[in-house]
């Protein structure tokens, strides 16, 4: 796979969303504009190599998401109104058209899609949807973590409760977990980790509380991009796949050899080249502005 051109990244710049609360973004590129929206324990930093790989073709808005580098703190009433809040703040300020959102920020696009029109054309990699129950028994063990300034603690409690880690993993005992999770964050982003530790405590009861049936999504309308690694666990590929059923207008594409995390790291330039095939489709006469 070639390197991807660096390009000169532009910012923070601070937007003030609805509740007052800042929220900072990155530019990079040119020509139409996208807006990046993450998923959990993720910071800005991780998504500039999807970033990168698309700037030659569009004008690349990275949003840190609340709780997050130069952004504000959640806040006690923050939900998936207040993250889809920020988005539109972030639009707004930068008339992009077009969102490409990972896992929890997939979801997020989609919220936004479901109560706006503003964006054009939305690709979503695995958005955080959920058709069964999720485990929610380690949210108090990770909260007592938090509580004692154990971050990584509270990460272990995540991975072995969970269901998202394979059992090898989860059988481990939490002392050693502590010590090998360190390195499940990229390097970006592994200064940020413990701040990006604590704000996943409230996006994961944000999901508890609202796990996101896909045929809840039935009403939105516009053209729609869903993307799964071929590697991904069934719980993320599967809730996407009866996403594509619930929506008027989505395609969706299997990436071969890309797992839950395809849109970081040297395997975004595969993710960016699909989203851009989508987004500069102009058989309708639809292009981005």
């Amino acid at each position: 796979m070639s390197q991807t051109t660096q390009h000169s990244v532009s910012g923070p710049r601070t937007v003030t969303s609805a509740d007052g609360t800042p929220i900072s973004y990155h530019t990079v590129g040119t020509g139409p504009g996208i807006i990046l929206i993450g998923g959990g324990f993720r910071h800005a930093q991780d998504y500039l190599p999807l970033a990168h790989a698309m700037a030659p073709s569009c004008t690349v808005h990275v949003i840190d998401r609340r709780g997050r580098g130069a952004s504000g703190p959640q806040g006690p009433d923050y939900s998936f109104r207040t993250e889809v809040e920020d988005l539109l703040a972030v639009q707004a300020d930068t008339g992009a058209r077009w969102a490409f959102g990972h896992s929890y920020g997939g979801r997020v696009a989609l919220e936004a899609a479901r109560v706006s029109t503003v964006f054009e054309r939305i690709a979503l990699y695995e958005p955080a949807l959920s058709t069964t129950p999720a485990p929610t028994g380690w949210i108090s063990a990770y909260r007592e973590r938090l509580a004692a300034d154990d971050a990584y603690g509270a990460f272990a409690c995540f991975i072995k409760g969970a269901g998202v880690a394979p059992r090898a993993i989860t059988a481990m005992p939490r002392w050693y977990l502590r010590l090998v999770l360190r390195l499940a964050f990229p390097s970006p982003s592994r200064k940020y980790a413990k701040q990006l530790i604590a704000a996943h405590l409230a996006e994961a009861m944000q999901l508890a509380a609202d796990p996101g049936r896909p045929a809840e999504f039935a009403g939105v309308t516009v053209p729609t991009l869903l993307l799964c690694g071929g590697r991904s666990a069934p719980g993320t590929t599967e809730p996407t796949a009866a996403l594509r059923d619930a929506l008027r207008d989505a395609t969706l594409e299997t990436l071969d050899g890309l797992q839950h995390f395809g849109p970081e790291g040297k395997t975004a330039p595969v993710v960016a080249q699909r989203v851009l095939a989508f987004l500069l489709d102009d058989r309708n006469g639809r292009r981005g502005r």
